[in-house]
């Protein structure tokens, strides 16, 4: 075994023990909001929540996985190594930094190997206001790919003439423009890809309940956000998690985390989104300083990724169609190998990487002064 391996895991259930375990071998306790439905092998779902620190710390670092569900199998690795790294816990408590990992914000899409939520949400996309009833953004551009996209076909992959017309497409609006109209989020296709939802999910309302209980009287916040499936194989990018033209918030999170990209200036492997998560925190935590970012660990070309995801959602468009099938299990391990690479080379890069940019994250949060108590 790879000294990495131990920390990373093939199924939900085994990376949730381990990560219990790991925050039970740091003595640190563990608060669990429970999903309503259970797991594919009939396990237990739940966003698991352990603090390093006291609930009273100025300066809080929180360290997330799994939004996007099946990614959060190399997230989940560094959580664990990060918890049974006894020089970071103890070096955060002496910064005065208390660190919140939540375990797989999207728990069932981990569980399922599925990147949205059981309502079919991406995560990603589901903070929008939905309470006062503003338009929901439009997307012109997926509405005119999802019949290519997605087709209602009864047998995937679909006939020669559907990835002609996707290559066509492809060729006429380039890579970066194809991807922002896919990927941006889009809330007219339920049953399609990237889909932000008509209402909040439980992942979204569990999140806020976290955060409710454990950021609303910090001074500075740092977020860390891990994900898998953009850029290079086994290359760490940390996207800022935030407004672009905030000038303050760029150089923090520029010192803090060198290699710094964004999605506003389009230096990110990753498109412009609509409901992005990090806009929570002006929600429910306006009284913090917000220093933010996603780290992507980058798997296997991009194409790659997209047919993964069409076939999962064809598969999951037709209920018909027993998990148990060949082709439904194929279906499946092209989703996990799209966000997952397992060898012992890309698990060093996401742990080690991983650990650094929560190092980083950690020494930032300590630098930055808070501002005295008024007398």
């Amino acid at each position: 075994m790879d000294d990495a391996q131990r920390f990373f895991s093939r199924s939900y259930q085994e990376a949730r023990s381990k990560f219990l375990a790991a925050a039970e071998a740091a003595d640190l306790d563990v608060h669990s909001e429970i999903h309503p439905l259970l797991g594919r092998d009939g396990e237990t779902l739940a966003l698991d929540v352990v603090r390093s620190g006291p609930r009273d710390a100025e300066k809080l670092l929180i360290v997330s996985s799994g939004c996007h569900g099946i990614e959060g199998f190399a997230g989940a690795g560094v959580q664990i190594a990060l918890l049974g790294d006894a020089e970071f816990l103890a070096e955060a408590r002496r910064a005065g930094v208390a660190v919140l990992f939540l375990h797989a914000l999207n728990p069932w899409g981990m569980s399922w190997w599925r990147r949205v939520t059981h309502e079919n949400i991406d995560l990603n996309r589901n903070f929008i206001d939905f309470q006062h009833h503003q338009p929901l953004p439009q997307n012109p551009g997926y509405d005119a790919l999802h019949p290519l996209l997605v087709p209602t076909t009864a047998t995937w992959p679909p006939p020669p003439e559907n990835e002609a017309k996707l290559q066509a497409e492809l060729a006429r609006q380039g890579m970066a423009a194809l991807q922002q109209a896919i990927s941006g989020g889009q809330y007219s296709e339920p049953e399609g890809l990237f889909f932000g939802g008509h209402a909040p999910s439980w992942s979204q309302q569990a999140l806020r309940h976290v955060l409710r209980d454990h950021a609303t009287h910090c001074a500075k916040l740092g977020w860390i956000d891990l994900h898998s499936g953009l850029g290079p194989t086994g290359v760490a990018e940390p996207i800022l998690a935030g407004d672009g033209r905030d000038e303050a918030l760029l150089r923090r999170a520029k010192s803090w985390w060198p290699g710094l990209k964004s999605t506003h200036d389009h230096s990110s492997s990753s498109a412009e989104t609509s409901g992005a998560m990090w806009t929570v925190v002006a929600q429910e935590c306006p009284q913090a300083e917000y220093t933010g970012i996603v780290l992507e660990f980058g798997t296997v070309p991009l194409l790659q990724v997209l047919q993964a995801l069409r076939a999962d959602q064809w598969l999951e468009n037709h209920p018909e169609k027993p998990l148990q099938t060949l082709q439904a299990q194929e279906i499946r391990k092209a989703m996990f190998d799209a966000f997952f690479i397992d060898t012992a080379a890309w698990r060093k890069a996401v742990q080690g990487q991983g650990c650094e940019a929560a190092w980083a994250g950690m020494v930032g949060l300590a630098s930055t002064r808070t501002a005295p108590a008024a007398s």
